[in-house]
């Protein structure tokens, strides 16, 4: 066994990018399907959030994908805790569990492409979904008014294609929601893809997994809004009414689902596309067996255990070994990472060697 020092030249580290579908169905980007739990809704857990699931029925669902929640800062459209406190209720808490997670101040307020609003609709993606965080740029949300065919949907995505300086915030990086579809911004409107009059339709946090949309921008973007759902009382507004069930979470999906039927009787897209990203950290190690070096063996088969002589005259002029093994030691001889070669590598005097080692982190 012999060793050598690795100096700063012998180090290379490298950072990939991985895309993969976000789905259960990881083999597709796409999700059409849309199931909510009937105990999970009727449950205390319900008056806070819906699980949305791809497969199974309402009483047994299965492949959980991600979870609608309703926030409003002044507790608008849910049931208060208490009807002698005003203003406290699931949505006021959810409001500020959001603005704590995303602003880091329970004073801000959430601003839509400049536009401040009070309430918003959060869409947060199951975290067995993803490995590190959401792809910017292949979002594709389709929201309707109605599961009538004719109705117009509002297709959506994120800015991060044609912004040119990336905002952050405690969350960490933040784009706008905008009308378009995967990347893709449609300018025809506004030029920014945002809605006329009340901003953005909400921001993309890639990072923590989440979207946040705007309802009143969705309300003006969306066509047939006034009209109720095929066999449900929903509209697409959320219910700001104080100390009213309003359901909005429920309203929201509704809207989501809408558009799947929608683009079943091939009038629109899927619903819902969207990718996760992963950033694999690479630390390549480069050894370097010079032609002096390494071609001698210490196994003491070759020594002769009485006389300490060499046993066989051709490794004393002519030697030839077989690297099998890399190790990477720290300073104190403890041993922090094995290579395994692929064959064995032959070395003498006439060869030099180049084994490129790769730590993934």
């Amino acid at each position: 066994m012999s060793f050598n020092r690795l100096v700063a030249d012998d180090f290379v580290v490298s950072t990939d990018s991985i895309t993969a579908g976000l789905w259960g169905d990881s083999s597709t980007p796409n999700l059409s399907t849309f199931i909510t739990s009937s105990a999970q809704a009727a449950g205390s857990s319900g008056n806070f959030y819906l699980n949305v699931f791809s497969a199974g029925t309402s009483t047994a669902p299965t492949e959980l994908e991600f979870a609608v929640t309703y926030g409003n800062s002044v507790g608008g459209g849910s049931l208060l805790f208490d009807p002698a406190v005003a203003e406290r209720s699931p949505s006021s808490t959810i409001y500020g569990s959001y603005r704590t997670l995303v602003l880091g101040d329970e004073n801000a307020t959430f601003s839509f492409g400049g536009v401040t609003s009070s309430d918003f609709w959060a869409i947060s993606i199951d975290r067995n979904r993803y490995k590190e965080s959401l792809f910017p740029g292949s979002l594709t949300l389709t929201i309707s008014g109605s599961t009538t065919a004719n109705k117009t949907a509002l297709t959506l995505t994120d800015n991060s294609q044609i912004v040119t300086t990336t905002t952050f915030n405690d969350a960490g990086r933040v784009f706008q929601i905008v009308s378009g579809s995967a990347g893709t911004v449609f300018t025809g409107v506004n030029n920014n893809g945002y809605s006329l009059a009340s901003g953005s339709y909400g921001l993309f946090l890639p990072d923590i997994a989440t979207i946040l949309l705007n309802p009143r921008a969705l309300t003006a973007g969306v066509t047939g809004v006034s009209a109720s759902f095929s066999g449900s009382s929903l509209g697409l507004s959320p219910q700001t009414t104080a100390n009213v069930d309003g359901n909005n979470p429920g309203r929201l999906i509704k809207a989501i689902s809408s558009s799947a039927i929608t683009a079943a009787n091939g009038t629109g897209n899927l619903p819902f596309t969207l990718n996760s990203q992963e950033n694999i950290t690479s630390d390549f190690v480069f050894v370097r067996p010079r032609s002096s070096e390494y071609n001698y063996s210490s196994n003491p088969s070759f020594i002769s255990g009485s006389t300490g002589e060499v046993l066989y005259n051709s490794f004393i002029n002519n030697p030839q070994t077989y690297m099998t093994t890399v190790g990477l030691y720290n300073d104190t001889n403890e041993l922090l990472a094995v290579a395994k070669l692929s064959k064995p590598l032959p070395k003498d005097f006439t060869k030099e060697a180049l084994v490129r080692v790769k730590l993934d982190f």
